[in-house]
């Protein structure tokens, strides 16, 4: 994978290593640029690259992305993703894959697109990284999106125009899943989701390198300090970012999560 792009190193010059990081990742929150849909940029944690992509939600269009409305079929990649956004005058200005699905790309769990149930709500324990309970729910609602641990999705009830159920959960209120072991040593390419308490700030990531759900959850907790995260996928995870020419190839995808803006 080609990284998205880098902080100067000249700026931390002389820093020791914990003050370095501190500074990237006050670099990366603090990334406001109204000429981006997207602020993307590489940072370390726990000895790993990771590239994290802070979204506006007050100030940009999410969505989720699964079939193509005109053939029914799933789209499956991020070139079909921008062709239809461009068909309608967007451009697609990021994209990763957003939630576990099937051989046929239907989601494993929850599904909601344009306030249209696609899938149910699944609250049962399970094989799998999804069924590792607790999971949960990335909700797109106007001008705010919020993970949710699915017991509390439910519950809450809130308005989502789109939404995609994955699992485990990474960082819950403020908490690491309880199940994750510092020591594992099941590692993968991982990429999830975490979501501010106010639900203005979004921050998509990406393991650079193989991790452990450990380590990257306590990218979120500790780095992004994010009182919720959830877990897209592992091995398959895949990050769009055209204006970093980042581009990533691999399989067909299920769910898809974009950030739109109007073509100029």
């Amino acid at each position: 994978m080609k990284p998205a792009a880098c902080f100067p190193k000249k700026k931390f010059a002389g820093m020791s290593r914990a003050k370095r990081l501190a500074a990237l990742a006050l670099a990366l929150v603090g990334l406001a640029s109204p000429a981006l849909a997207v602020d993307c940029g590489v940072l370390e944690h726990a000895g790993a690259r990771y590239t994290i992509c802070k979204v506006d939600a007050t100030r940009e269009t999410i969505r989720l992305f699964l079939n193509d409305p005109e053939t029914g079929k799933p789209l499956g990649s991020f070139d079909n993703v921008a062709a239809l956004t461009e068909r309608h005058g967007e451009t697609l200005a990021f994209a990763m894959n957003a939630g576990m699905y099937h051989q046929d790309r239907s989601p494993v769990g929850h599904y909601l697109e344009k306030g249209n149930e696609r899938r149910g709500v699944i609250t049962s324990e399970g094989p799998g990284n999804f069924g590792l309970l607790p999971n949960g729910v990335f909700c797109v609602s106007d001008k705010s999106a919020r993970v949710y641990e699915t017991n509390s999705y439910l519950a809450k009830a809130p308005a989502c125009a789109y939404a995609t159920q994955s699992g485990p959960m990474l960082v819950i209120d403020g908490a690491l899943h309880p199940r994750f072991l510092k020591d594992s040593d099941s590692r993968y390419i991982r990429n999830g989701v975490g979501t501010s308490a106010d639900g203005k700030t979004v921050y998509f990531a990406i393991s650079e390198s193989a991790v452990n759900f450990h380590d990257f959850g306590t990218l979120f907790r500790d780095t992004l300090k994010v009182p919720q995260a959830l877990y897209f996928d592992g091995n398959i995870s895949r990050l769009y970012v055209p204006g970093q020419n980042r581009h990533d190839m691999g399989f067909p995808m299920g769910p898809i999560v974009g950030v739109t803006k109007p073509t100029e």
